[in-house]
């Protein structure tokens, strides 16, 4: 793992060596995630793309620009040490009084989709990249398509991944903000050490449980994300204005964008997919940017791992210049 200061905030990145490909892959997470869920998908790619994963500022190993990085470096080095599931009792209580110290505000600018994108344009340029293709999952897609729009140069497509959206459901979203807001404070210190909490992780979500190694890193990513970059993604991602302008930003890209979407995915449904997707021209009348995954519920990346390596190296095939 290396470290970067973006904007000045330090944030954990990995990037692969070169590779014969033309493009980097750059690879962003969802919400309460971390850069850890891209690893396996990596590992097909990167003997032909150079591929680079790094963790949202307030998520991960990155700081949230709130604190002296006694979270985002320190804590979560120790955390990933030789073994990335493992967590100890030092890293909980650590995580646990930077989470009690810090109270859950309201959403505000530094917590917007655009404000993401910001990070990710100044890493890329910090790092060199000219030219990318971003693939994003669930909020980190919405950060890639802002991300689009704001380095049209650079950014050569986006591949979405278990996202979609742009329509405003004022019920379900007021629903959806309330059990968010609860879902951030309910993140005890006991939570790590509750028996068998790691298999409850495994099936939340998906079609078929995952490794249990991944159902500890999730309550890993869980417990560390710090409060106000989880409440304030969540607020400023689901607001009205946020929703609505979704669509208008994807049909103003005009670099390819495709959707990857679970064909049981519960969190967002494929006709929420296809109905962003369709106002991209690439979309026309019969759905050719979108791709349903079978036996695939939100986690795409982990749950057909083999599916989606495919699937991207046929787009970036489609694409290549």
């Amino acid at each position: 793992m290396a470290t970067i200061e973006i904007l000045g905030i330090q944030h954990a990145y990995e990037l692969t060596g070169p590779a014969a490909g033309p493009h980097t892959l750059v690879f962003i997470h969802g919400w309460l995630l971390s850069r850890e869920y891209w690893q396996p998908l990596i590992e097909r790619l990167s003997p032909d793309y150079q591929c680079l994963a790094y963790d949202l500022r307030g998520f991960g190993q990155s700081a949230s620009g709130l604190e002296v990085t006694k979270l985002g470096i320190s804590a979560a080095n120790s955390l990933n040490g030789q073994n990335s599931l493992s967590l100890t009792a030092d890293n909980v209580d650590l995580v646990a009084s930077i989470t009690q110290e810090d109270p859950l505000t309201e959403c505000n600018s530094r917590y917007t989709a655009a404000a993401y994108a910001n990070d990710l344009v100044s890493l890329l340029e910090q790092l060199n990249i000219n030219s990318a293709w971003l693939v994003g999952h669930s909020l980190g897609a919405t950060i890639a398509l802002w991300a689009a729009e704001q380095l049209p140069d650079r950014i050569k497509g986006v591949i979405c991944v278990n996202a979609g959206g742009g329509i405003y459901l004022k019920e379900a979203f007021e629903q959806f903000r309330s059990a968010g807001r609860q879902l951030v404070k309910i993140r005890p210190r006991w939570l790590c050490y509750l028996p068998l909490i790691d298999l409850l992780f495994t099936r939340a979500n998906v079609v078929r449980p995952i490794a249990r190694s991944w159902g500890r890193q999730r309550v890993i990513d869980f417990v560390v994300a710090h409060p106000e970059a989880a409440l304030g993604t969540l607020l400023d991602s689901t607001t009205e204005e946020e929703v609505n302008r979704l669509p208008q930003l994807v049909s103003q890209l005009s670099q390819p964008v495709y959707f990857l979407a679970g064909e049981q995915d519960q969190i967002m449904e494929s006709k929420y997919v296809r109905h962003l997707a369709s106002f991209h021209p690439l979309f026309e009348e019969c759905g050719n940017n979108v791709v349903e995954i079978p036996r695939c519920g939100h986690l795409a990346m982990l749950e057909q791992t083999d599916t989606v390596a495919q699937e991207i190296q046929a787009i970036l095939n489609r694409h290549q210049m």
